[in-house]
């Protein structure tokens, strides 16, 4: 057939729709590695003390707690939710953690922080699926709701711990002269990574994320898959707290890490997940949070204006946003 008949056929007109499809899709992809790497190669030449062994563990040990919340609150996204209740989750677990660390064994009280955050996760989904409540307001609330409960266990008080020095081994003991903390994130991320790119609940979640009412008429259990993200979410926001507890020995309230949860949607948005639902990676997540956690760590080896700083997450952000609505309107 000529070119200028397949020019005129449906199908041309399909096979053109799918590569330039195709090609949108692989912006995406490459949206954030190509501006990562190249941030990375500045910073290898612009200090000689960025690209040191130290300094990377440095780097994760500082994200292991964002990198956790944020690949689990990917899934959140990609099902269609948000999750604002993250950072007083985080706060709520460690304190938690704590406060049993000083009446119990180390091991309950890790189970019991991790648990904490789990309730919470269990509360916003049931919330979120059965009130039928937009998931920004109903985990906004939940925010408030859980630091106001964490600050009535402590008091308003720091709780120290650091007479447990076995409660600081979760994240603190060094194995092949690694943190276990970073150990642990990355078996996390590992986890979540495989959920939602390799197993059934992950394309349910993109299914209900995608278009709801397809998936619900394709069989999928909708209501079930709604509430899983946020019951990941919040188990990880727990775990998250207590590995940082661990890390510091100490714990505090808060009404919610407002400068946590920033960080966590942040890199999940500057990795190129969808804030419309349906569309997402957990390894573009980890890009997105270590590229912002790169900035930090540039501004802070040159000892820039932090001021500047904030602005550059402004702009990038935004141009995040602006990306991902650009190629789904090209769609």
């Amino acid at each position: 057939m000529a070119a200028t008949e397949i020019g005129n056929d449906p199908y041309g007109a399909r096979v053109r729709a799918r590569l330039k499809t195709g090609k949108l899709e692989v912006v995406r992809g490459l949206g954030i590695l190509v501006p990562f790497l190249a941030l990375f190669v500045y910073l290898s030449f612009a200090s000689s003390a960025f690209a040191t062994k130290v300094n990377m563990l440095n780097i994760l040990d500082q994200q292991s707690a964002t990198l956790i919340i944020a690949a689990a609150g990917t899934l959140v996204l990609v099902s269609g939710g948000i999750d604002l209740s993250v950072g007083a989750t985080y706060s709520f677990a460690g304190v938690t953690a704590a406060h049993f660390a000083t009446h119990t064994s180390s091991a309950t009280a890790i189970l019991l922080g991790i648990g904490a955050g789990l309730l919470v996760g269990v509360v916003n989904g049931l919330v979120v699926t059965f009130l039928r409540i937009n998931s920004l307001i109903a985990t906004l609330a939940m925010a408030f709701i859980v630091g106001g409960v964490a600050t009535r266990v402590t008091g308003g008080n720091l709780l120290v711990l650091f007479d447990k020095p076995g409660f600081g081994n979760f994240a603190q003991t060094e194995f092949l002269t690694v943190n276990t903390s970073i150990w642990i994130m990355a078996a996390s991320v590992i986890v979540f990574a495989f959920m939602l790119g390799r197993s059934t609940a992950g394309r349910y979640i993109y299914a209900v994320g995608g278009n709801p009412r397809a998936a619900l008429l394709a069989g999928v259990p909708v209501r079930a898959i709604r509430i899983l993200p946020f019951v990941i979410s919040g188990a990880a926001a727990g775990l998250a707290g207590v590995i940082d507890t661990s890390r510091v020995l100490s714990a505090q309230a808060s009404t919610g890490d407002v400068s946590l949860t920033f960080a966590v949607l942040a890199g999940i948005v500057v990795g190129g997940t969808s804030i419309l639902g349906g569309e997402g990676a957990v390894w573009k997540t980890v890009i997105g949070v270590l590229f912002i956690a790169l900035i930090g760590n540039g501004y802070q080896l040159e000892h820039y204006n932090v001021l500047y700083e904030q602005i550059t997450l402004g702009v990038i952000l935004i141009a995040a946003v602006a990306l991902d609505s650009w190629s789904r309107s090209r769609e």
